[in-house]
């Protein structure tokens, strides 16, 4: 019977993957018109600008709206390997690949004793909770690589070592992966991935790294924790104003910059706290890397000044491979990620007008998702620190000889 319930239980999991991924190419496609604003001009406009330039053998470095690293420009190019569609089409069909691609390596990674499902189902689950802009970004390709490392971390380190690095110059994100591993292979092989790949781009295409200096420059996303705070202000007097700014639609005006800083702050703050982690956590479970990289993705995603919709995907990729393991501490951190990925839906692109107007129900939708990834976080680090790092009273103290001195029975 196990069995036979097994492959049911497949053949339904896939049924709906396939039901699910046909609505959201139906959206992108327009065949189906999703309301709000249209979130395949990325594709369409601006991806579609960027390739023209890249074919040239030039990163775009006098758009400010280019802010990613250099590998990023495989992602926008790839739609040439799908010569006989249109660019907007082939894109859609090759991140469709990628979403296919990250199921088959969840249910690889399902296989064995002491693993499962549930994080096939949760990545089967998110993804279209996320509307038919996950297909409108190349973030669901980065996820599809960082599930690919998580995975192969346990039994082949180099691969993916090399996988975190070229994730990482695809969209900075993945080298936080390298923070949950020990291994010395897996940093080795990153970081010899990651001079050649970057090297190789530096020296065959230039403004290869003209992204750093656009990324620094940005503000105040509308969509970020920091944002609720001028969300607010708007409605005691704040006199600052809403634009688009840096390819994203921004706050500018008085006190944006503090903000700003405070975020910056805030995610210098969980680098450390991460790496006082590292330094002391010593009881390492095979789900511990997954659990790790989890929870600093979420840390990272919350402090950010930008928290786009797209960012979701990450959290819901690197949940699902925790979730692969049945032993993983994580379900519940996964759970709320899942429950503010219908609400992340309705802030963009559904209600998004409300969003920019700083209106009740912009302003409650954002801190419900926000809120969300904040409680997300906090219990993901506490269940991360209980399962790996002793408590004081587990270290063994050594004695001391004059006590047992005074202590000693006389014969």
């Amino acid at each position: 019977m196990e069995p036979t319930a097994a492959r049911g239980s497949l053949a339904g999991l896939l049924g709906i993957w396939g039901v699910t991924r046909a609505a959201l190419l139906l959206c992108v496609l327009k065949v189906v018109v999703f309301p709000g604003p249209d979130v395949t001009s990325d594709v369409s406009v601006i991806y579609r600008g960027w390739y023209d330039v890249l074919v040239t053998g030039t990163f775009p470095q006098d758009d400010v709206t280019w802010q990613y690293p250099p590998a990023a420009a495989l992602a926008v190019l790839s739609p040439a390997v799908l010569p006989f569609l249109e660019y907007a089409t082939a894109f859609f069909v090759l991140a469709l690949a990628a979403d296919a691609a990250t199921l088959a390596l969840l249910l690889r990674g399902a296989r064995g004793g002491g693993r499962s499902r549930r994080g096939a189902w949760l990545w089967v689950a998110g993804v279209p909770l996320l509307g038919p802009t996950v297909y409108a970004r190349y973030d669901v390709m980065v996820t599809a690589v960082a599930v690919a490392a998580l995975l192969a971390a346990g039994r082949h380190p180099r691969v993916a070592g090399a996988l975190m690095a070229f994730g990482a110059l695809l969209k900075v994100w993945p080298a936080l992966l390298l923070l949950a591993v020990r291994r010395r292979a897996v940093w080795v092989s990153a970081a010899v991935t990651g001079v050649v790949v970057a090297g190789l781009f530096a020296v065959s295409m230039p403004g290869a790294f003209a992204f750093l200096g656009f990324q620094r420059d940005r503000g105040t996303e509308v969509e970020s924790l920091g944002s609720l705070v001028f969300h607010v202000a708007r409605h005691h007097g704040w006199d600052g104003e809403v634009l688009l700014n840096y390819g994203s639609v921004e706050f500018l005006g008085p006190y944006v910059s503090w903000v700003s800083t405070g975020a910056l702050f805030l995610t210098g703050a969980a680098l450390a706290w991460l790496v006082l982690w590292r330094l002391l956590a010593t009881r390492f479970a095979p789900h511990t890397a997954a659990d790790a990289a989890f929870t600093a993705v979420l840390l990272f995603t919350v402090t950010s000044r930008v928290i786009s919709p797209q960012y979701m995907v990450w959290l819901v990729g690197t949940a699902a491979v925790c979730l692969c393991f049945r032993e993983s501490r994580m379900g519940r951190p996964a759970a709320l990620v899942l429950v503010a990925c219908p609400v992340t839906m309705l802030e963009f692109p559904l209600w998004f007008a409300h969003v920019v107007a700083s209106d009740a129900l912009g302003v409650t939708l954002l801190a419900l998702r926000n809120g969300l990834l904040v409680v997300a976080s906090l219990l993901a680090a506490r269940a991360l620190w209980r399962a790996t790092v002793p408590a004081r009273r587990e270290i063994p103290s050594a004695p001391d000889p004059s006590r047992a001195e005074r202590t000693r029975v006389p014969s």
